[in-house]
């Protein structure tokens, strides 16, 4: 098998957990916020090393290569809507 047919099978075999995330009803402000501490604003794993005060090197964001990143954005997206929009929290402090 080569290995496009080998990533579009991976991929397929995420499919349903895809699904589940974005069939996810978000509809507890405990869920919501949950969700909103457990997936990072941004990724997490984008760094600048540093040597004394110069900039040797930067380690790119890797969270694109993650195959559900879209889903969980999405539903991170989801949960800090529903607490600005049904629950009227001040969602500015998890922004960042």
């Amino acid at each position: 098998m080569n290995s496009i047919a080998q990533n579009n099978t991976d991929f397929a075999l995420l499919q349903p957990i895809r699904n589940w995330i974005d069939n996810l009803q978000i509809d507890r402000l405990e869920l919501a916020y949950s969700i909103c501490k457990l997936i990072p604003a941004q990724c997490p794993f984008a760094r600048d090393i540093y040597l004394g005060s110069r900039k040797i090197f930067q380690i790119p964001p890797l969270c694109k290569l993650n195959p559900l990143y879209e889903e969980l954005i999405g539903l991170r997206f989801r949960a800090l809507c529903y607490l600005a929009d049904e629950c009227g929290e001040d969602i500015s402090h998890l922004l960042v």
